[in-house]
């Protein structure tokens, strides 16, 4: 799929989900990728000491250190990164920075104390404590970062392929905080990107385009393992004209807008060629050039890209002149507001009027 053929795939359901382990010759795999956040393979002794951290008449020791994704793996020979600090806060009550390196494998000269060691690994990281003895050999340290990569891709409809820019992903944490919200690990994540991560369970957020084309999955990253997740859109890329006759050329200077089946808005375009990407389902699309509002349904198929074309005869009707009005009646003795011109008051009937025509004996009783 991603041109990672030595390692057994495994298909799961998002749309397509592969796990390989990532052992001496599986690290490669993350170099036939772009990656974020990765470093430079640089040699063992890379390691930084910050000036003042080495006291002086004391006799440093050597201090080797590697890092592996899982306890019985290889070392891991690129990108990683190690800070060493010392156990007691400075004055602004940070843990100050003794050493630091970047690479694979790094080694140290440390004098005799307490210190703590961290090591991440892209967003995966571990932190140890470590004490330097003053003498008598020092074992090599070996950090276990628990870690694994995310690969994450998407397609439209069943396999219809998505541009790159078109495409952003963003990691968040698998638990809901008291807040409802989740914690943000990673946001704007390309695809076919690698992202290391400790091993566990993340939410996965895929947007298509910037109207409303989400989707929302929860993806199991192994430690030691590359999981490639494809996830699939139930959407299509739409291009929408205003045109006089059937495919006719587009008309210039039209304001767009776009409402769901419910009528609520979700774009909006002054152009001759909008092109939006929308989740399936109904919508109208509703055209406004010179005064005049042309209006039209369509329904949007996931993978299906079309254009849409709205005819100047797909008018909407205006309001007549002879509209009904609504008058509010007014009590009487009101004054009239200024240059307003009062309404004909009809003449009191008379007592003949009210009188029935017809006999003496007549009575209004």
């Amino acid at each position: 799929m991603f041109g990672i053929s030595p390692f057994a795939r495994t298909g799961l359901v998002i749309a397509l989900m592969v796990l390989m382990p990532l052992g001496a010759g599986a690290q490669d795999a993350f170099k036939e990728f772009k990656q974020l956040e990765s470093t430079p393979k640089m040699p063992k002794l890379n390691a930084f000491i910050a000036p003042g951290m080495a006291p002086e008449g004391v006799k440093l020791r050597d201090v080797a250190m590697e890092a592996r994704l899982t306890a019985d793996g290889t070392p891991v020979e690129e990108g990683l990164s190690w800070y060493v600090f010392s156990p007691i806060a400075g004055d602004d009550g940070k843990l100050p920075l003794i050493a630091s390196a970047k690479g694979g494998p790094a080694a140290f000269q440390l004098a005799p104390g307490d210190y703590f060691v961290n090591v991440s690994f892209g967003r995966a990281g571990a932190t140890k404590k470590l004490t330097v003895p003053d003498n008598g050999a020092v074992d090599k340290q070996v950090m276990v970062l628990d870690a694994g990569g995310l690969l994450l891709n998407a397609v439209s409809g069943t396999d219809a392929r998505i541009r790159p820019d078109q495409l952003s992903f963003s990691v968040y944490s698998s638990e809901v905080r008291d807040d409802g919200e989740r914690g943000l690990v990673l946001a704007d994540v390309s695809p076919n990107t690698v992202v290391r991560l400790n091993a566990g369970t993340y939410h996965i957020v895929s947007e298509y385009g910037s109207v409303n084309a989400v989707i929302r999955a929860d993806i199991q990253v192994e430690a030691g393992k590359l999981t490639e997740a494809t996830i699939q859109h139930r959407a299509a890329q739409i291009t929408f004209k205003l045109v006089s006759d059937a495919g006719g050329e587009a008309i210039a200077d039209t304001a767009w807008s776009i409402l769901t089946a419910a009528g609520d808005s979700v774009g909006e375009s002054v152009s001759a060629f909008p092109t939006m990407v929308l989740a399936e389902g109904g919508y109208s699309a509703v055209a406004r050039n010179k005064d005049k509002i042309y209006q039209r349904d369509f329904t949007v198929v996931a993978g299906r890209n079309t254009d849409v074309e709205v005819l100047m005869k797909d008018q909407q009707p205006q309001q007549t002149q002879g509209a009904a009005r609504t008058v509010q009646q007014v009590p009487a003795g009101t004054p009239t507001p200024p240059g307003v011109q009062p309404a004909p008051v009809a003449p009191l009937p008379s007592y003949e009027q009210l009188v029935p025509q017809g006999g003496d004996d007549t009575s209004l009783d």
